[in-house]
């Protein structure tokens, strides 16, 4: 099946994706302040866009002012976002890849010493977050449209919906959904029926599901010793594309996703260690990705800036904590 990954994938809505390897979301801590999008963004996106993924997807960014979960998170909860975005579009349409915007907002994870408010659909004890009005679940739905018009606006493709609320946009703009599979207060059973449903429904275009690895099994519930891949890729999909991400660093590793039911592969850790991924997997197809840990300095020269590199100094394992 490692063929099949260099195949081109057409969606429901939209520019065909030239092959299965796309860019997964990937927080950065790269923006400035306010949002706005800096150079090291538009460095690090265009780079991986000569790379060769056929889709190139920004980190989280959030619809709201108050939903700011981290430090350096790219914003598009206000028009004075849209020429930052657009430079980003541009850069990436003009090494070939198609574009998309992750719509995000961090709920009872929003930062207050970030200007965020810890909230959510109910009140939590556990972590202080405040629940919801009606009248604000229905402004923060508003928000997300507008958020995804935003980025229509400034020339991307389409956007992928971190927990979906609603949208609006013209007629072959591209929607994606990224869920988990599990964890984060969620059972697998809840997930697989959240994913059926949308699946059935066939309003987005591609199902985007996040797991740390993707050959991890189900160990409690109904689908006990099932892989958790399996669990969803055997659900009626329709016109809508699956795919997942989940510690693939290899080319035999996402064709063994292809072979698992998926229609494309979402790289994390690969991209951040070589951004020309898919440009090297196609020339040799036993290519893989260096041993973790990696340096600093092995990271600068796959073009990470100094606040890209200190988030990745936070994931267990991957810099080298001997080297600056």
């Amino acid at each position: 099946m490692a063929a099949s990954l260099f195949s081109p994938l057409p969606l429901k809505r939209g520019p065909a994706l030239k092959h299965r390897l796309l860019l997964a979301p990937l927080t950065n801590w790269q923006s400035h302040p306010d949002g706005t999008a800096s150079e090291h963004e538009e460095r690090w996106l265009s780079r991986c866009a000569a790379g060769g993924f056929s889709m190139v997807m920004t980190c989280a960014a959030h619809v709201q002012g108050s939903g700011k979960p981290f430090p350096g998170q790219m914003g598009i909860f206000s028009d004075k976002h849209i020429p930052g975005l657009r430079k980003l579009a541009d850069s990436i349409r003009a090494r070939g890849a198609v574009s998309s915007v992750q719509l995000h907002h961090g709920g009872v994870r929003a930062s207050p010493e970030l200007g965020g408010i810890s909230e959510g659909p109910s009140e939590d004890v556990r972590t202080g977050a405040r629940g919801l009005t009606v009248a604000e679940v229905e402004r923060l739905r508003d928000d997300f449209i507008t958020a995804a018009l935003r980025a229509q606006e400034a020339g991307f493709d389409g956007v992928e919906v971190y927990g979906a609320f609603g949208w609006a946009c013209r007629s072959d703009f591209q929607i994606g959904l990224r869920i988990s599979m599990e964890r984060h207060g969620v059972s697998v059973e809840d997930a697989r029926w959240v994913a059926a449903r949308v699946l059935k429904e066939e309003v987005v275009d591609y199902l985007d599901l996040a797991v740390w690895d993707y050959r991890k099994t189900v160990t409690e519930g109904e689908f006990k010793g099932r892989t958790l891949l399996s669990v969803f890729t055997d659900l009626p999909r329709g016109s809508v594309r699956l795919g997942a991400s989940g510690h693939v660093m290899s080319v035999k590793q996402a064709a063994e996703m292809l072979d698992a039911g998926c229609d494309f592969v979402m790289l994390g850790k690969a991209a951040v260690l070589d951004p020309s991924f898919p440009e090297n997997t196609s020339r040799d197809r036993k290519y893989s990705t260096p041993v973790l840990p990696v340096t600093a300095d092995w990271l600068r020269r796959s073009g990470l800036s100094e606040p890209f590199i200190n988030y990745m100094r936070t994931w267990s394992g991957f810099v080298d904590s001997e080297t600056p």
